[in-house]
């Protein structure tokens, strides 16, 4: 049987979404940076020792900790691979990506359903994670292949069957067109993990607004508010937007949590589809996770359409174990004379 590929630059979490590194301290991201060298060098037995040695000075340290999943990954010890990453899991549960990982080796070892399970944990932790759900999407396609598989060994006349084998081979094998990084899900290695260590930079001088992530540290720093890159005739609308940005970062940052759900709509679409109210009752119960939470925004950039409006920014996630950074879109609206929150969404 043809054999169908998914991404697997995909199954190891995108780039953009794990951002594990963007905020780490110099010293600190620098040793991990080295590890993630060696790994794109092929240095597995090399990396394997640092992170070691990393680990045993900061044993609870997520970056570190996924670094040595990947590298377990990549030397071809799944099974210790899984026990790092389901961890994780374990310890960071609002973290998508350790599940999306566990995703990429229960693939390559043919176990669709458990890699299912997986991307639809990273799903229910991220609604708006976009890599989940499209690797998601081909974890189905294999599944339905299998099936309709079945299905023709029990009956070869069955034409049905076969049309939709044939479109799900068609539609999978563009996916795996060379250049495009694709491996079948049945190889040993999966995509190279060196784009989940190597974070862009932080800014040397972000706006510092304060936001929040699911499990925070510092304290709240003063807000300064972003400049936006609008159109000068929507001059007054930007001003506007940029201080309800404001507001929503720095309620969520000081945990008033009923200011902060103050900044949606009414009509406020959900990520996970979910009703307002369990939405706004599971936002409370992160929100009011103990530690202080911090986040900074930058290149905040603002689209005025009438009464409907897009605001893009850079938001830099920090807490006492994690520190991620991810892009971030609002979709703003007008409610009775006042912006407010209509939609968000992770990703450019």
């Amino acid at each position: 049987m043809t054999q169908i590929r998914l991404n697997a630059a995909r199954l190891l979490a995108s780039a953009t979404s794990v951002v594990l590194l963007a905020l780490a301290p110099a010293v600190r991201a620098d040793a991990l940076q080295d590890i993630s060298k060696q790994i794109k060098q092929g240095q597995h037995a090399q990396a394997l020792e640092q992170v070691d040695k990393y680990l045993a000075a900061k044993p609870k340290d997520a970056q570190g900790r996924f670094l040595k999943g990947i590298v377990l990954t990549e030397m071809n010890k799944p099974n210790e691979a899984i026990v790092v990453f389901t961890k994780l899991t374990e310890d960071y549960p609002e973290l998508p990506e350790p599940y999306n990982n566990l995703a990429v080796i229960y693939a390559q070892q043919k176990q669709y359903d458990k890699a299912k399970q997986a991307l639809e944990m990273a799903i229910r932790t991220h609604p708006s994670y976009a890599t989940a759900h499209e690797n998601l999407g081909d974890i189905y396609a294999r599944l339905a292949s299998q099936a309709y598989d079945k299905a023709l060994q029990i009956d070869s006349s069955n034409s049905s069957a076969q049309n939709k084998l044939a479109l799900i081979r068609d539609l999978m094998g563009a996916s795996g067109r060379p250049g495009k990084g694709t491996k079948p899900i049945g190889d040993a290695r999966p995509a190279e993990p060196v784009k989940l260590a190597e974070a862009p930079k932080p800014p040397a001088t972000p706006v510092t607004t304060p936001v929040a992530p699911a499990t925070p540290v510092t304290a709240p720093v003063a807000t300064t508010p972003a400049k936006p890159a609008a159109a000068k005739p929507n001059g007054d609308a930007n001003a506007e937007i940029t201080r309800v940005v404001d507001l929503w970062a720095a309620a969520w940052s000081r945990k008033d949590v009923k200011a902060y759900l103050a900044a949606y709509a009414r009509d406020f679409k959900t990520p996970g589809g979910e009703s307002r109210a369990a939405w706004d009752a599971a936002r409370q119960q992160r929100i009011n996770k103990p530690g202080a939470i911090q986040v900074s925004y930058e290149n905040l950039r603002i689209t005025v359409d009438g009464d409907t409006a897009t605001a893009k920014f850079r938001q830099h996630y920090k807490s006492a174990t994690l520190k991620t950074s991810s892009n971030k879109v609002l979709q703003l609206g007008k409610r009775d004379g006042k912006w407010q929150i209509l939609q968000e969404r992770v990703g450019s």
